[in-house]
């Protein structure tokens, strides 16, 4: 019988699930995330956690109408699961989140199901190391390909094999 190769001393392929190093994002390159729906557990979970007690997010019979149709979601909510949506495109790559911009340009409502559209707008090569800092500009859109929330991270990222030499 063969010996079975101990893990680490075969060749495994590509890993799933591996980010992008910066030198794989020029100027332009554009991506997107899947899509995620925003139900009541995770507003509920979300308010809970941070204590966000404005009425609109915590009551379900308010006293008095808004002005956005539907139980609405916090902002913060809405960028925090943006920056979710994204973990698979820096997986062991990113380094350091450096500053954003941030816009929120539209309501988002229970039920709504975001994705996010990335565009590279900037990306150079850091003055120390095989890392780059990579600037995308971010779309937040909802189902009826609406955009909710814009914004423009800063990120610190790895440089892939090829860019050390």
């Amino acid at each position: 019988m063969a010996e079975v190769p101990k893990l680490g001393a075969r060749e495994k392929g590509g890993q799933i699930g591996h980010g992008f190093f910066y030198d794989q994002l020029p100027v332009g390159h554009r991506f997107h995330t899947m899509g995620r729906t925003i139900t009541e557990a995770d507003l509920v979970s979300f308010v809970n956690l941070i204590w966000m007690t404005e009425e609109g997010f915590v009551n379900v019979v308010p006293d008095r109408p808004h002005t956005v149709g539907g139980r609405f979601i916090p902002g913060a909510m809405v960028y925090c699961f943006a920056e979710g949506l994204l973990v698979p495109s820096m997986q062991f790559t990113g380094q350091a989140f450096l500053g954003t911009e941030l816009n929120h340009v539209g309501p988002t409502v229970l039920g709504d199901t975001i994705h996010v559209e990335c565009e590279v707008i900037e990306m150079r090569r850091a003055s120390k190391g095989n890392r780059g800092l990579v600037r995308t500009r971010n779309q937040v859109v909802n189902q009826r390909d609406e955009v909710v929330l814009i914004y423009t991270p800063l990120r610190l990222m790895s440089g892939s094999p090829r860019a050390a030499k």
